[in-house]
């Protein structure tokens, strides 16, 4: 594997608040320890005992179990880092990790954000914007409305016509699955177009809704970049995420099988150079569908992913650490020809729910054996007696393998789980079994619907 120097900047951070829970909150503050960088943890009421919020040098309760009263709570966060006398503040993904105006704020109050920019954040949370910048940059796009659909009923089903059928109606500031439908005839289009407006104004208070190509059997496939405050940008590989379902990822893996090398450099490239174009800043990742050969850009997220971990694998790149270089105002240590992607990677997502109808699974864990051996990495907050909370995101740990061929790490993911223990609560460990042993999985390339295809889950 690849090493990259991780020496501190002269313009060296000396404290971080971590404004997020769970492992991730654990995974920044591994990152910090390595630099001999001191932490400080925020927590609500529910996560009082867990294991990060005991390792860090300084805690911080921000409020009630709900994350609307904690997390979500900007004053409460900003307030967290002035009385801990933090320089910056790494919000993970999720909760703030995409709220510009929360990332105006920590900027405003004087403290470091470590990601981009409020107004890079802006740009891409709205799809439509997103979708217009990327296009000037040269990122391939779904074909659809340039731009919101218009009022006239007859231009939108000339715009549906020259797409062409299915089509799939999106709200411009929805996200997580929400606010879309898909229309195969004429006949629907102007009712499902009214329903979809009327919901997004409901559920995201913006009823601009467009239109795209309704692709039937894609991909998801995503493009890590990694880029400073001096104009300099790379791509780290992709990622195969199509292991999903409810518009939610269960397994990653890196790089994608049945990918043409040559497809992803070129596609790759087209990431970076948009980066240069828009002064993209850290760590951000761009989302594909991929049908046919052809890449089409869906959104990018400006933050650290789940999943960031197995580009780390196959790279030897610390992604959370180069965040924090970044925010320093470092230049990047590497080029685009020193990135060499070595293996395979996959990353399981272990979720406190039953493995087959995804309901959650809070309570005490009784229980808790982790694997090991060669190339068996595992990221998770949680341990033998600690208590799941019902009021968050069901995911307590992650399950990486590496290997150097696809097979081996396919293999080792397959023993890792077999030595993996949770009782006490339920968890989705017999699925990634069951996946494991797919035959369709093995053979790579699976579509987004696969999973719920094979659960019988399919458009229900």
């Amino acid at each position: 594997m690849a090493m990259f120097e991780k020496t501190l900047p002269a313009s060296r951070i000396d404290k971080i608040l971590i404004a997020n829970r769970g492992e991730i909150a654990l995974r920044v503050q591994r990152a910090c320890r390595e630099l001999g960088i001191r932490t400080v943890a925020v927590h609500s009421e529910a996560d009082r005992e867990a294991k990060y919020v005991k390792l860090a040098d300084e805690s911080v309760c921000i409020g009630p179990a709900p994350s609307s009263q904690s997390y979500l709570n900007i004053p409460a966060v900003i307030s967290a880092a002035e009385v801990t006398d933090a320089q910056a503040i790494h919000p993970g993904y999720g909760f703030l990790s995409e709220n510009a105006d929360f990332a105006d704020r920590v900027e405003q109050s004087g403290f470091i954000f470590i990601g981009p920019r409020a107004e890079t954040i802006r740009l891409m949370g709205d799809k439509v914007s997103a979708k217009n910048a990327m296009r000037k940059a040269g990122v391939p796009c779904v074909p659809g409305s340039d731009g919101a659909l218009p009022e006239d009923p007859a231009e939108v089903m000339k715009i549906a016509k020259q797409i062409g059928y299915p089509v799939i109606i999106k709200a411009a500031g929805g996200g997580g699955g929400r606010g879309m439908r898909v229309v195969h005839t004429e006949a629907a289009l102007l009712a499902s177009v009214n329903m979809t407006k009327a919901e997004a104004q409901a559920a995201f208070g913006n009823p601009v809704v467009y239109m795209e190509k309704y692709l039937e059997k894609p991909r998801h496939i995503e493009i890590q970049v990694l880029a400073d405050q001096h104009g300099n940008a790379v791509f780290l590989g992709e990622r195969d995420c199509s292991m999903q379902r409810r518009h939610q990822k269960i397994i990653e893996e890196a790089p994608a099988p049945l990918l043409n090398p040559k497809l992803r450099d070129k596609i790759g490239e087209r990431c970076a150079e948009a980066c240069r174009k828009i002064k993209y800043r850290g760590a951000g990742t761009f989302e594909f569908l991929y049908e046919n050969g052809e890449f089409y850009f869906i959104e990018m997220n400006t933050r650290l992913q789940v999943e960031h971990t197995v580009t780390e694998m196959i790279t030897g790149i610390d992604l959370v650490q180069q965040q924090i270089f970044v925010a320093s105002g470092e230049k990047l240590k590497f080029r685009q020809k020193d990135i060499q992607l070595r293996g395979h990677a996959i990353e399981c997502r272990i979720n406190a729910e039953d493995p087959y109808s995804f309901v959650p699974s809070p309570g005490t864990i009784s229980r808790f054996h982790m694997p090991g051996g060669p190339g068996v990495r595992v990221d998770t907050h949680a341990y033998g007696g600690y208590t799941v909370p019902p009021h968050y995101d069901s995911m307590i740990g992650k399950l990486i393998t590496y290997g150097d061929t696809r097979d081996q790490a396919i293999a080792r993911m397959r023993i890792a789980l077999s030595e993996m223990m949770i009782t006490g609560i339920s968890s989705n460990i017999a699925l990634h079994a069951d996946l494991m042993a797919d035959a369709a999985f093995h053979a790579g390339g699976t579509s987004i619907h696969y999973l719920e295809q094979k659960l019988g889950i399919y458009n229900k």
